[in-house]
């Protein structure tokens, strides 16, 4: 039995499909016409969930065929029990395209495209462990729908995309979700734990690139922007910025900036901070997203909390906010260059002063970060990562930073080392995780040391200097083809922890566990106990988290909360804490969606009498006029509620928003937003603090 599901495995992870050259470039209309008889196809898809390795409940064909200039895909999506759904804004039927044009075994681009038409697209980075939608491609589809199937054709222009000139084989993957089942069906077969892997994609055999040439793009961005801030008098700025990519080669790619318009379209939304440690912010701005993927160590990827790379560059430190004035950067140049073997980056800009009533308080300041990866052993890597800022030769941090990946199969063990210098204080920090099999038990295992003098404080986010920390769980994961059950993992646990500032160890156990449902829901629960060590402070910590998802009504649920008993720095003493969260999206109609999403923290003092709830909602609307214009408005009350009395609720803050976003063409956008922010003043009254509002208009121009 063992030797015929090696076999079965071996068979699958072989399989392939030939690319046909056509004369005749098919329309791209939705409708499988005649010039697809010619291609060659993939069939025989197998369930990943909710039954996994059984057969579909629907069959699905994808043919493939290229001319000089484009990669064509055409999905036969047969739908004879379960009838295609399209809904612009709730859950819908799509399907999902993978390519590894670089024979990296770790890297691809992904397409998705929905049944209502709307697409996305991105990275699959670290073997498929991560997804990163920050890529904008040229690509174009078209779905049409019957009572029985429905149809998307979808073309890829090469010089859309990067690839190794040249390889004749890419790697190659295509996924189908069903809506009416909540079935997900992949080409190549996976496991619960490994899902999308680049390195077991199938074969995309007999790929030859004819476009010749090189590809250049023309980034044009006009925008008026309307700014108040307080009492003081609003100002209008109109603002020209001018953006280009050229691709050198297949592989080489040069970004450039001048006079960017690096202002976020939606604000970070409010938080209460009760730890030691600031809080990380997403990076939203379009020029650092667009291959962000190069310039950072690696990472396990989403779900694996256990572990923080040493991040070295943390793009929001340029262009950032003082007092509210986003500081201008006045150009920017990024060079990227991908492979099968090597995938490089340099990336550098430079910033205007910021100066206040004749002071200076920021001055210009250049940034630089490199970084180099290599691929050894299929799908691991080895890389270098320098980040550094200066002002002059008395003001000036940088780091360098070492990083080595090793996978095998669902098996990953990173280790990654940095040095930093900041004016002269220098330091060091190491980092190591391993998530795998030891044995037959489920083994996460991470290891910190940041030396005191460890300071990226102006180019990267590794705030826990002097922290030493070991963390371990362990423990059995089980998969079930039938039943409630799709998968349960249940680990003790222990941490051991040396927070800065303190000569004791801290010594935590805990234990943990993660069931996943047949019917899509789920939760993780974590408890904590044990002697801890912090702020000059000896006291038994104890703790719990909770988090919860599901679906109701075909709708996303995601709930759950902490409960702590730790040491509360938003108030300087030792206490009980907790902090909640929900979020919810519905559907009213096929346009319209309402969205739900809240956070709450409650915070005790030291004789355990509760002194304050702060809660942050936030309603939110979506229209979706079509796949490719969207209108949106939201409200975030952020308020406080003193010793839980709600007859004193006092209102801290209020922020509406707005925006209206445009696709009209690929990577070209018109925008609208507003936004007015409100805080609570001395005497208890609203007050403005911002008001914002923008027009902004992105055109491409490409050859």
């Amino acid at each position: 039995m063992n030797l015929l599901l090696l076999f079965l495995l071996s068979a699958n992870n072989d399989k392939a499909v030939e690319v046909h050259f056509t004369e005749v470039a098919p329309v791209i209309d939705g409708v499988i016409e005649e010039v697809w008889e010619t291609a060659d196809s993939a069939t025989n898809f197998v369930q990943f969930s909710p039954y996994e390795k059984e057969s579909p409940a629907e069959k699905t064909v994808v043919y493939v065929l290229q001319d000089k200039e484009n990669l064509y895909f055409a999905f036969r999506c047969y739908a004879e029990k379960n009838k295609p759904i399209a809904c612009l804004t709730g859950n819908e039927d799509d399907i999902k395209i993978g390519i590894d044009p670089f024979g990296s075994k770790t890297t691809a681009y992904y397409f998705i495209v929905y049944a209502s038409k709307i697409i996305d697209d991105g990275w699959l980075l670290d073997d498929g462990r991560r997804t990163d939608n920050s890529w904008d491609g040229v690509w174009y589809r078209a779905v049409k729908l019957y009572d029985d199937r429905y149809e998307v054709e979808v073309k890829i222009p090469f010089k859309s995309i990067r690839y190794k000139k040249g390889l004749s084989e890419w790697g190659i993957n295509f996924v189908r979700y069903i809506a009416a089942n909540r079935e997900t069906d992949y080409w190549i077969e996976a496991s619960q734990l490994e899902e999308n892997m680049v390195s077991k994609f199938g074969a995309l055999k007999g790929i030859s690139p004819y476009a010749t040439g090189y590809y250049f793009e023309l980034y044009p961005e006009g925008f008026l922007r309307y700014d108040k801030y307080g009492e003081e008098e609003g100002k209008l700025k109109p603002r020209l910025s001018l953006n280009f990519k050229w691709d050198l080669t297949p592989e080489m790619t040069l970004n450039a900036t001048t006079y960017p318009d690096f202002a976020q379209i939606e604000s970070d939304p409010y938080s209460l901070n009760l730890s030691r440690y600031p809080t990380y912010l997403d990076e939203r701005r379009p020029f650092f997203l667009e291959g962000k993927e190069i310039f950072r160590m690696s990472d396990f990827g989403q779900g694996k909390g256990f572990f923080r790379p040493l991040d070295i560059f943390y793009s929001r430190r340029l262009g950032k906010s003082i007092d509210g004035e986003v500081i201008p950067i006045l150009t920017g140049l990024k060079l990227t260059n991908k492979s099968e073997k090597w995938n490089a980056g340099v990336l550098g800009a430079y910033t205007d002063k910021y100066s206040e009533n004749g002071t200076e308080i920021e001055p210009h300041r250049g940034f630089g970060v490199f970084r180099a990866k290599h691929r050894v052993f299929e799908n691991s890597d080895i890389g270098m990562l320098i980040s550094g800022t200066m002002v002059d030769r008395d003001d000036y941090n940088y780091a360098i930073g070492l990083d080595g990946v090793y996978r095998k199969g669902i098996n990953q063990f990173i280790l990654q080392g940095a040095v930093s210098d900041k004016n002269k204080k220098k330091g060091w920090a190491v980092s190591s995780c391993y998530f795998g099999f030891v044995r037959s038990l489920l083994t996460m295992v991470s290891a910190e040391v940041v030396q005191d003098s460890f300071d990226v404080g102006d180019i990267g986010f590794v705030p826990w200097a002097g922290r030493k920390k070991f963390m371990l769980y362990s423990g059995p994961f089980k998969t079930y083809p039938k039943g409630s059950f799709r998968n349960l993992f249940i680990a003790p646990g222990i941490m051991v922890i040396q927070e800065p500032g303190s000569t004791n160890w801290s010594k935590i156990g805990a234990f943990m566990i993660n069931p996943n449902f047949r019917n899509n829901w789920g939760f993780n629960l974590e408890m904590y106990v044990g002697p801890y060590y912090e702020a000059d402070t000896n006291f038994l910590y104890r703790g719990i988290n909770l988090s919860v998802w599901g679906n109701i009504a075909g709708n996303h649920l995601n709930f759950g909360g902490n409960y702590d008993y730790t040491y509360n720095y938003y108030r300087e003493f030792l206490a009980y804490q907790a902090s909640n969260w929900f979020s919810f999206k519905y559907s009213i109609i096929p346009q319209l969606s309402v969205s739900l999403s809240s956070n709450m923290w409650i915070e005790w003092d030291t004789l355990n009498t509760l002194i304050a709830i702060t809660p942050r909602i936030t309603p939110r609307f979506d229209f979706k006029i079509n796949a490719d214009m969207t209108f949106s408005v939201f409200n975030e009350f952020a308020m406080q509620l003193p010793e839980a009395n709600f007859s004193e609720t006092e209102l801290l803050s209020n922020r509406i928003g707005l925006l209206f976003a445009w696709n009209f063409k690929p990577k070209s956008w018109l925008y609208i937003a507003l936004n007015d922010y409100r805080v609570q003043d001395e005497d208890g009254t609203l007050q403005l603090e911002s008001q914002i509002g923008a027009i902004k208009a992105k055109y491409l121009l490409y050859f």
